[in-house]
């Protein structure tokens, strides 16, 4: 029944932020903007507490790959809410709750009817915080892709009422660039909890994801870096924040997830 409730708040708040942006909405654009902030951020409350009581029954942990996934949605969410504050912004808000309800329908199976594995809270800890800033540069990744769409646009000077959802290129970038710094605390957190544990990579078929996600913590450095010092933008920002989160990707789902390997007992 929560994911109906949960599932319907996000529709109607990205329909509400996304109408808040065209034209046709202005007189109402305001009302319209805090309806969207209530309904996302009841529907964030909600998704939070049913996540929580899924992934972390009692002493258990359990994480299916839907799960999984309606994580990313939460973030979405998250991201979605705090990005509607600017005007401009309000219109990709829409296009990120909508598709943070998409993943509502993945959750379940109830956590509270699995008693699932029992982990030391370090371990618990390093993953919910891996797979948090995963979560978090798979949303920088969908605003890098309407970075892309927003560029084509102006390139090709379409004009129509829909150029109304798009904010400043510039702003999109800042939206980008913030997300990408959480991001990247988060994956350095992950990295440096990661290696307090794992007492031999080699043995626990973890190197490859090591490297891999060193590797892709690398290439984020270098892109805020490149931001911070020397001011980069457009393509060549988001063509490298995109070739890390590729790397990323096949550190995370190269072989298999690494809560499938913890549950396999892969650890030790």
């Amino acid at each position: 029944m929560s994911q109906i409730t949960i599932l319907l708040l996000y529709l109607l708040a990205a329909g509400a932020f996304t109408a808040s942006r065209l034209p046709r909405f202005d007189a109402r654009s305001q009302p319209l903007f805090i309806a969207g902030v209530i309904l996302v951020a009841t529907g964030i409350v909600i998704h939070g507490e049913a996540l929580f009581s899924l992934v972390l029954p009692g002493d258990g942990f359990v994480l299916s790959s839907g799960n999984a996934v309606s994580m990313i949605g939460f973030e979405l969410a998250v991201i979605g809410l705090i990005a509607a504050i600017e005007p401009t912004l309000r219109g990709i808000s829409g296009g990120l709750v909508f598709l943070a309800a998409l993943t509502v329908l993945l959750m379940g199976p109830s956590g509270e009817a699995h008693a699932g594995v029992v982990l030391a809270w370090q371990v618990r800890a390093h993953i919910l915080i891996a797979l948090l800033s995963y979560g978090l540069l798979t949303v920088g990744t969908i605003v890098a892709l309407y970075a892309l769409v927003q560029e084509r646009r102006l390139h090709a000077a379409k004009l129509s009422p829909v150029n109304q959802l798009f904010a400043p290129l510039e702003t999109t970038e800042k939206l980008l660039f913030g997300v990408a710094a959480a991001g990247f605390a988060g994956l350095t957190l992950a990295i440096a909890s990661g290696t307090s544990f794992v007492n031999d990579l080699v043995e626990q078929h973890l190197a490859h994801k090591f490297g891999l996600s060193l590797l892709a913590w690398v290439v984020f450095g270098i892109l805020l870096a490149g931001r911070f010092f020397k001011g980069w933008r457009g393509k060549r920002a988001v063509r490298l924040y995109l070739a890390g989160f590729a790397v990323l990707c096949i550190a995370y789902f190269g072989s298999r997830l690494i809560l499938e390997e913890v549950f396999n007992r892969t650890w030790g």
